[in-house]
């Protein structure tokens, strides 16, 4: 057990033992450290980690806002939740596409918490939106069936006001007193 990683302390052991900890594992860490928000987390110890960066572009004399990802192990002494501003470090390959391990929780992320409670209250607006549609289409009054109705009405109105009718589609009746 290492009692301090890269000047982070080690967290309460866990009840589960994880090879893959810096910490409580067998797993060894380099220099190079990163700090993110947790996005994603995986039941498998995974999780997703996102920063934000800024880039000049020198054309218009402004920056734009590029976002990096990255896959990265979650070890269940440290458990890092979705919203957490966490610090990872680079490790040996772990998997495929994990190649950092997460070393300490610095805390939360409130932009992305905003962004996350924003999104939610848009879905529940939207459910109820869609509860009030369903609510019309079950009554029988949808918007598709007014349009044709709509059209229909016009139809027969026009049928009965006497109105001239197109040089291509001529009655009979008029075809016969031409000729």
């Amino acid at each position: 057990m290492k009692q301090e990683v890269l000047g982070y302390k080690a967290p309460p052991q866990p009840e589960q033992y994880d090879q893959n900890c810096p910490f409580y594992g067998t797993i060894s860490v380099k220099k190079e450290l990163l700090e993110g928000t947790v996005i994603k987390k995986d039941t498998n110890r995974s999780a997703t980690i996102e920063w934000d960066r800024s880039l000049p572009v020198p054309k218009y004399e402004r920056f734009e806002v590029r976002r990096s990802r990255l896959r990265v192990h979650n070890p269940t002494s440290i458990n890092a939740q979705v919203g957490d501003r966490v610090v990872v470090a680079r490790t040996r390959p772990i998997s495929k596409t994990k190649n950092h391990v997460v070393l300490a929780v610095v805390g939360k992320d409130k932009a992305f918490l905003m962004k996350e409670e924003a999104a939610r209250e848009e879905a529940q607006t939207e459910k109820t939106h869609h509860s009030k549609k369903d609510h019309k289409e079950k009554a029988g009054h949808t918007e598709k069936k007014d349009i044709k109705e709509d059209k229909e009405d016009h139809k027969s109105h026009d049928d009965h006001k006497g109105h001239k009718e197109s040089k291509h589609h001529k009655p009979k009746a008029h075809e016969e007193s031409e000729e």
